[in-house]
């Protein structure tokens, strides 16, 4: 059994990675790291918040959040507001294996980076984008990945260049353990993808982890996740918020917030929250798939 699961409909570029590697034989560290760097390194889905191409902070700086879980080992790496790399997930890599500490921020992960052999380039090279209507979209893309290779060992992984012109230094849920990503060989893994400041207290991609393990399908963990942030912040409107989610036996699900959300390069709006998914056993070719909002009411 094989099976790869990705955040948005671009998230198919990274799937499609995916099946090739895990299909060649590559394990899931390596199939999820490549398929991140497909992303980031593609100018053309940097107006996704992802890598080279993405948005500049408030200073004119590309600042780019990347993070890395193995389930089996439960490392982490992280590198945030990372700048000068257009493949951060590469680094989080890095940080995963080569370095004691598991997460590196600003001028200290740049630093590392160069020790690694990464090469820090211009940021005209890698602020590429210009459209104001992304920028002032209210967009909050993040590439989230999750693989499982043959040997059952599931790793997930995120990349975002942040919030267009966020202060210097921002942070949000995404390259952290439990928000942005979490995953356990026991049990399985989830992304989370969305409004990274208001989703961080929440750690969603642990809960929706903990409830497969309590016996949750992936969809029903990543409904239950989403109701209970709906229900603690109530009279509150409900925030951007999305969640994958792929178990150790290559059930994956999705769930979101989302009653539409419209692709700014193919101009496809879906009707909810579309993610990209194959699994070996279950699909000749990964597909994109659309969960509608999973709260009844608008919150």
């Amino acid at each position: 059994m094989k099976a790869s699961v990705a955040t948005w409909s671009f998230g198919l570029k990274a799937v499609q990675k995916s099946k090739e590697n895990l299909c060649s034989g590559k394990l899931s560290l390596d199939a999820t790291e490549y398929a991140l760097a497909r992303v980031e390194n593609d100018v053309s889905t940097g107006v996704y918040i992802v890598g080279r191409g993405g948005f500049p902070n408030a200073d004119g700086f590309l600042e780019c959040d990347a993070a890395l879980m193995d389930g089996n080992s439960l490392k982490f790496g992280a590198v945030m507001a990372l700048r000068g790399i257009a493949t951060p997930s590469r680094v989080a890599r890095r940080v995963l294996e080569n370095s004691p500490h598991s997460i590196l921020v600003g001028e200290g992960a740049q630093q590392f980076a160069l020790s690694q052999g990464f090469t820090v380039e211009k940021e005209e090279d890698l602020n590429a984008s210009s459209s104001e209507f992304v920028m002032t979209s209210g967009h909050s893309d993040t590439l989230g990945v999750i693989n499982l290779d043959a040997s059952g060992n599931i790793v997930a992984g995120v990349s975002t260049s942040g919030m267009p012109g966020k202060h210097p230094g921002r942070v949000g849920d995404s390259p952290l353990p439990g928000g942005g990503l979490y995953a356990d060989d026991r049990i399985g893994a989830a992304s989370c993808t969305g409004d990274g400041d208001q989703i961080l207290p929440f750690c969603p991609s642990l809960k929706a982890v903990l409830k497969m393990g309590q016996g949750m399908t992936p969809n029903a963990a990543c409904e239950s996740v989403i109701k209970e942030i709906a229900e603690r912040i109530f009279p509150k409107e409900m925030f951007e918020i999305g969640i994958v989610a792929l178990s150790v036996e290559g059930e994956y699900g999705a769930a979101g917030s989302l009653k539409r959300w419209r692709d700014i390069i193919t101009g496809t709006e879906y009707k909810g929250f579309p993610y990209a998914v194959w699994n070996s056993d279950h699909c000749i070719e990964p597909t994109i798939k659309v969960v509608h909002s999973c709260l009844s009411t608008e919150q």
